[in-house]
């Protein structure tokens, strides 16, 4: 993304939230395994454990539904801790946050407020999925707007298997 915008990727930071192992085994085996594979690579990666909650629906009918639902919780408070202070140590010039959580749009208006302050050029970009399938088709305000579409996404995608081995997965015999 940085290079089909003529900016000079410096870091990249990797924010998730993670189940725990009694929660969900499966998809916590994944994200280990994945963060893991980043932090190797050099990515700077920050993680949480999720937040369970129970949730209740209507449903067409009219009856109630009600199902355990996982939130990140506190992964937006960190990247706006990242993004202005690493602005404040004039660490980029160009921070772009691949979201769009409009929580975050605090962050821009500060990185203005910073780069008036320090009298220097300072943008702060957002990246989203973009196409006729996506409803919520915005980047976060006071940031400018980098669409991702179906193909620049498809050729994102990592083709690493981060999930447990079994015999049917690791190729040998049950």
């Amino acid at each position: 993304m940085c290079k089909r915008q003529g900016w000079t990727l410096s870091e990249v930071r990797f924010y998730t939230g993670v189940p725990d192992r009694e929660d969900d085994a499966f998809w916590r085996h994944f994200w280990t395994s994945k963060l893991a594979s980043l932090r190797r690579r050099g990515v700077t990666v920050y993680s949480r454990a999720l937040r369970y909650r129970n949730k209740l629906v209507r449903l067409p009918d009219g009856s109630e539904h009600s199902y355990l639902a996982a939130e990140e919780k506190g992964i937006d408070v960190r990247i706006a801790i990242d993004v202005i202070g690493l602005a404040w140590q004039d660490a980029f010039d160009v921070a772009l946050i691949f979201s769009q959580d409009q929580d975050l749009c605090e962050v821009a208006r500060e990185i203005r407020q910073i780069a008036r302050r320090q009298d220097r050029w300072i943008k702060i970009a957002s990246a989203f999925p973009f196409g006729p399938v996506v409803r919520k088709a915005r980047g976060i305000d006071w940031t400018d707007w980098i669409r991702i579409d179906r193909a620049v996404y498809d050729a994102c995608l990592d083709p690493r298997h981060y999930r447990l081995k079994t015999p049917s997965t690791a190729g040998g015999t049950p």
